[in-house]
């Protein structure tokens, strides 16, 4: 009998295949679907893309941050001033929007990493609201009141308001799907194994020699870029934004946490089935107004009492189902000759 290492199995690669036909189906939807829905599925995959960096960097990097709207609303104010005051194209911006965020997570991070626990929290949200209070008080953007985009910069972005519906679309399902692979690349490298041994247990991952200010460090800026990268494209959405909307800690932190929480911190599913959740519990809700606020409070509690793990980590103890292969497995194979 010898045993083979594998990290696929069968139902990842049932999952690999219905997440193409998937991902190809979405991908036509400006030809199928209203524009209603298209902007719904849009905000479905920014809000994924957030839970899904939120995640990489709580509940792989410990890195437990309230204060990631900081980035967001850097992002969004990035693409605007780099539009209105600069002239650079809206598609453009996006990009370096990113670059810019992680940019500035290098000094901030050196600054917050001074911090542990419930201190590295705090020292987040106090670094969001310096961001916040900095662009209130930007007079080319708007100031306090916030700005929005030219006419002319939004016409540049694509012909007819169709067309721009459509791509602001693709850019949505683009940075998810990026997001979602980055990070599935990135848990199957050594720098996943250091990750998922932080995860585990620090003290014995430093034992092991993981480097865990470096290996923090680098998962701070690529969180910090991608999730700028993320704000430029939330608000080239919105075509409007000011502080108290660029950095709200309500849209962009704490409903990206409940969604991490109550989907499953720790692994890539969990974001994914928490965004489901969180969007029908929105959709089926909103209504309600401040009902739905008490409905998301009382579902995360019993999630939380129930399934400490959240609601993918009890599917999979039950079911022991990986969509994506992630950790190895030991699969024993007979040789001829064996009895």
């Amino acid at each position: 009998m010898t045993h083979a290492v594998t990290r696929s199995s069968r139902t990842s690669r049932i999952a690999a295949v219905v997440g193409v036909v998937l991902l190809l189906g979405l991908s036509a939807a400006p030809w199928w679907a209203g524009r209603a829905d298209m902007r719904l599925m849009g905000e479905i995959f920014l809000y994924l893309s957030l839970a899904t960096l939120w995640n990489l960097l709580a509940g792989y990097a410990g890195l437990v941050s309230v204060g990631q709207q900081a980035y967001v609303g850097l992002g969004g104010y990035a693409l605007f001033g780099l539009t209105i005051l600069v002239g650079v194209p809206a598609i453009w911006a996006i990009p370096l929007a990113g670059i810019i965020g992680a940019l500035v997570a290098v000094p901030v991070a050196v600054l917050i990493f001074r911090l542990r626990g419930a201190y590295f929290a705090i020292g987040t949200w106090v670094i969001a609201e310096v961001f916040r209070l900095t662009a209130a008080q930007v007079s080319a953007l708007g100031g306090g009141s916030g700005t929005s985009l030219p006419a002319d910069v939004v016409r540049a972005m694509a012909e007819g308001r169709d067309a721009r519906e459509a791509l602001a679309y693709w850019l949505a399902l683009g940075v998810a799907v990026l997001v979602i692979g980055l990070a599935f690349a990135i848990l199957r490298s050594r720098l996943g194994l250091a990750l998922t041994a932080l995860r585990d247990n620090e003290l014995a991952a430093r034992s092991l020699g993981i480097d865990i200010w470096r290996t923090k460090f680098i998962v701070y800026i690529a969180t910090a870029g991608l999730t700028a990268m993320i704000g430029a494209l939330i608000f080239i959405q919105k075509l409007r934004i000011s502080p108290d909307a660029g950095f709200s800690v309500n849209d962009w932190t704490a409903f990206v946490i409940f969604i991490v929480v109550i989907g499953g911190i720790g692994t890539l599913e969990g974001p994914i089935l928490g965004t489901l959740v969180f969007f029908a519990l929105r959709e089926t809700l909103a209504d309600l107004g401040t009902i739905y606020l008490i409905a998301l409070g009382v579902v995360a509690i019993v999630v939380m009492l129930r399934a400490p793990s959240g609601l993918w980590g009890l599917i999979r103890a039950r079911a022991g189902a990986e969509l994506f292969p992630i950790s190895h497995r030991v699969r024993g194979e007979t040789q001829q000759g064996d009895r």
